[in-house]
């Protein structure tokens, strides 16, 4: 418990940060699952459309350091492998 005053305004400030990154957070992961539902309805063109919005913004919140630079890279990384593959097997 924060007994001083600069302690309670830390805990105030750490509280409201918390909530802005899980907020942030979980935007990142909105977007991601867009691209993946459109992956899974195998739809190539809304796939594209999806993943050409995600990227900045996973990107962004890399930058920020809500999340670590290497699960961004991940996350496009697969994500453009699923899409290639939906769409190599739709000109097949």
């Amino acid at each position: 418990m924060a007994n001083t005053p600069s302690a309670k305004k830390r805990a105030k400030q750490a509280e409201k940060r918390r909530s802005h990154n899980a907020s942030q957070r979980s935007m990142v992961r909105t977007y991601i699952k867009n691209v993946i539902k459109a992956i899974e309805a195998k739809d190539a063109a809304l796939a594209t459309t999806a993943y050409t919005l995600a990227v900045p913004v996973i990107d962004r919140m890399a930058d920020k350091g809500i999340i670590h630079k290497n699960k961004a890279a991940r996350h496009k990384s697969r994500l453009n492998g699923h899409i290639k593959a939906l769409s190599e097997a739709a000109a097949a």
